[in-house]
């Protein structure tokens, strides 16, 4: 089969297309065809090694301290099941799905993946019917984090929600989550994106270019940074009081109940990613290229 692999940490350029073995799933997994995944800023991250310096030595710990541990890329996918392992009962052959190998495990720039049925490496569900194999694959990551953090800061019906860096994978997910509980959304990203976060629920928008967001006159329940690049600090300016503050740079640790209610919301048409580009695996090198100047709205789709 084709993947794409790394064998050294570096520029877009060390990934390479090859050929490798097929997998086969265990007695308690499920072989995908990946249809289509993604590119993320954890993807390009990792494949440069570029982390702030306290974390640096940690990560490279976890990750592969002089190489990759883990040489295929990929955070999430869609695809469809082609085979499963002998005590497999929640899917059968032919079903449409999505899922991520989870937070360690990475794996599906390629063209097929053994996922467990239940959750241990990775989180699998069955795929919205409301969404085509090619959007859905960007539904696990960016919705999963924004749906863990939310419940987090106990999100409820009409609160007052600020959300900085919104017009990427995870903001654009949370902001739509936000809405979904009908809460007052203000929506802070550059002046390009105004008009696609509005699109997608937002009641009101903010270009931090032009103006800072903690100098506005209103206060918030939930300042959620989707993009690590604000503080606590800054946003206790605004913040209620018993307001909660919450970033991505938290650890964060979703579940299989997570990715079913974000499949029941994009089911009911409360949720649906962005797609900013479509790019072929055999381009995933322009396409981490395209990631990483940071400025794509929403997500990034490889098709498989």
């Amino acid at each position: 089969m084709k993947a794409v692999i790394y064998t050294n940490y570096g520029p877009p350029g060390v990934l390479k297309l090859v050929d490798i073995e097929k997998p086969q799933p265990k007695p308690y997994e499920v072989l995908v065809r990946i249809y289509a995944t993604t590119v993320t800023s954890g993807d390009t991250r990792l494949r440069s090694s570029d982390f702030p310096p306290v974390a640096w030595f940690i990560v490279r710990l976890m990750y592969g301290l002089f190489k990759p541990k883990k040489e295929i890329l990929g955070h999430e996918f869609s695809g469809i099941i082609e085979a499963v392992g002998d005590n497999v009962t929640k899917y059968k052959v032919g079903d449409e799905v999505i899922g991520t190998p989870a937070m360690l495990n990475t794996g599906s720039y390629s063209e097929y993946i053994c996922i467990p049925e239940k959750r241990k490496k990775g989180v699998l569900a069955l795929k919205p019917k409301s969404l085509g194999l090619d959007e859905s694959a960007a539904l696990p990551v960016g919705g999963m984090t924004a749906l863990y953090l939310l419940k987090k800061a106990k999100l409820s019906k009409g609160q007052r929600v600020l959300v900085f860096g919104a017009s990427g994978s995870v903001g654009s997910c949370a902001l739509q989550i936000a809405n979904a509980q009908d809460a007052t959304v203000v929506a802070v990203c550059s002046g390009s994106n105004i008009e696609m976060v509005k699109s997608l629920g937002a009641d009101s928008a903010v270009d931090y270019k032009n103006q800072d967001y903690s100098s506005l006159n209103e206060k918030f329940d939930i300042v959620f940074d989707a993009v690590g690049k604000t503080s606590k600090a800054k946003a206790k300016k605004i913040l209620t009081k018993g307001g909660r503050y919450l970033s991505v740079k938290a650890l964060t640790s979703p579940t299989q109940e997570h990715l079913e209610e974000l499949c029941e919301l994009a089911e009911a048409g409360k949720i649906k990613p962005f797609i900013d580009r479509i790019f072929p695996l055999a381009d995933i090198v322009n396409a981490n290229k395209y990631v990483e100047k940071g400025h794509k709205k929403g997500n990034v789709i490889i098709t498989v």
